[in-house]
Formats: structure tokens, sequence, C-alpha cells
């Protein structure tokens, strides 16, 4: 089993080291996993937000060694529409095996706190505002591997100020949104990550399987899996059900290797 996104203490959101999450890798039984530390940005001032440094990255992995497990080095880059440069620079100062392009910051707030939420009176409303502006970025981008966490606006509807009480982005409510960024994705050689933290905070993978089955139909051909840990015990969390279900949809599971897809059949 692989695990395809997880965060250290590199990341500004974690306090785990790198040598807990292997260990928690290793009681999980996983085979691989990629540690894909967050490099952010704002899309609205254009400036980096939490990023880590190369120094600490080295540091960090380099001497990382399992006997149990294979490592990867990746990194969970905050796409914006204009951002292009900045991962150009930050591709061009280390040998990644692994990118997730993610979208956190649109129009300057994360859903993560009450300001994105503010002015939006239904969670509609909030859902479309996130995917369009994810179409903006990776219409933007090509030079990263999977998107990530799709729905992750999901995740905080319960945060917003207004009490918006749906939970769930559904396919068929935006499915003309969402199937322009899956072309997008699919036209440059891109894939779709199953992220398995959805779970805990509405009870759905992000995405859920509509939309994984969605990407498939248009031609979607690398799809990953990931717990998005940030602590040891969530590591490898509910990865045994993301990988059925890339099974049943696609028949495989992918990795990589310098960029590379590596394609596992199930």
């Amino acid at each position: 089993m692989y695990d395809y996104h997880m965060h250290s203490c590199v990341s500004f959101d974690s306090e785990a080291t790198p040598e807990e999450m292997v260990r928690a890798a290793e009681s999980a039984g996983l085979s691989e996993i990629c540690f894909t530390d967050h490099y952010d940005f704002n899309d609205l001032t254009g400036e980096a937000a939490y990023p880590f440094t190369i120094e600490n990255y080295r540091i960090a992995y380099e001497k990382l060694r399992s006997d149990k497990i294979k490592i990867r080095r990746g990194v969970e880059f905050g796409l914006t529409p204009k951002n292009q440069a900045e991962l150009s620079r930050l591709l061009g100062s280390y040998s990644f095996d692994f990118v997730i392009g993610s979208i956190h910051y649109v129009h300057g707030s994360d859903p993560y706190y009450p300001e994105f939420w503010s002015g939006l009176d239904s969670a509609d409303k909030a859902f479309e505002k996130y995917l369009l502006h994810i179409l903006d970025c990776v219409s933007a981008h090509s030079d990263f591997d999977v998107l990530g966490h799709l729905n992750y606006v999901c995740r905080y509807v319960s945060r917003s100020p207004h009490g918006l009480d749906k939970k769930y982005l559904n396919y068929g409510d935006f499915s003309d949104i969402c199937d322009e960024i899956f072309k997008a994705l699919i036209k440059k050689g891109k894939g779709l990550e199953i992220n398995t933290s959805g779970y805990d905070d509405y009870g759905e993978f992000i995405p859920s399987i509509a939309f994984i089955k969605r990407f498939r139909e248009l031609g979607g051909e690398i799809i990953t899996v990931g717990s998005d840990a940030h602590f040891p015990s969530r590591v490898g969390e509910r990865i045994t059900e993301a990988t059925e279900i890339a099974k049943d949809i696609f028949g495989y599971v992918c990795t990589f290797e310098n960029r590379k897809p590596i394609f596992h059949k199930l």
C-alpha cells in the first residue's frame, strides 16, 4: 500500500518528525510513502505562505532511511493563476519525485478561515467560487503531477459564520466546471488524488467516488492515494479503502519516481 500525501515538521502545520512518520508508516504496513510538505502562496498578494527552505528539506529527508518501506520526496505546491515562475524556481532548486498541485487560497483567503465564507449565503456559492478558481489554476499551470484534494472546501463548511449546513459537494451540481477541470488535467497528462482526510470531517473522501469515476470516463489515467497525515496516528488512514476505489475504477494505483508515474496493477 502507498501513502502519497503526508507532512512532517518541515511543513508549518505539523510537529511530527520525519522519523516518527516513517515509523508510523512501517507500523501501518505501508510499502511506500511520499513526504509532500507545504509550499503555498497567497493568490491575492503573490507572497509565499509558510514555505519551507530547501536547506531544512535536505536536512530532514536526505539521510532518512527505512529497511521496510520506500521513501519518496515530494512537495504540495499551492497553485495560483500567476505563480508559475515560483514553481519553476522551486523545482529548479531540488529534484522532487512528486508534485501535488493544491489550491488553498482563493482571492486571498483559505476556506480554513472564516474570512473565506464572508458574504457567501450558501454552501453552493462557496463551492462554485472554489471550483472556478481551481479551473483557473490548473489551466495556468503545467509543471505538477496530480491535483490534490479537489473538494478541500467541503472540509470547512462548518466553520462558516453563517452556519452553512450543506457538507457535500455533489458532482451533478457542478458538472460543467468539474468536467472542464478534468479535461484540463487530462490534456496536460496530470492525475487526480484520492485524499482520505475528508472522511473524518464530513464522511467522504476528497473527492468522492462520483468525481473519480467521471475523471476516468473522460480519459484520466493517473490516480494516487494519500492520507494527508500531519501526525503519526493518521499515517495510512483509510488507505486500504481508497486503494480499493482506485482498483474498482482504474485497476491500478500510481506512485512516482523522478516525476514519472509508476502504475501498480491491483
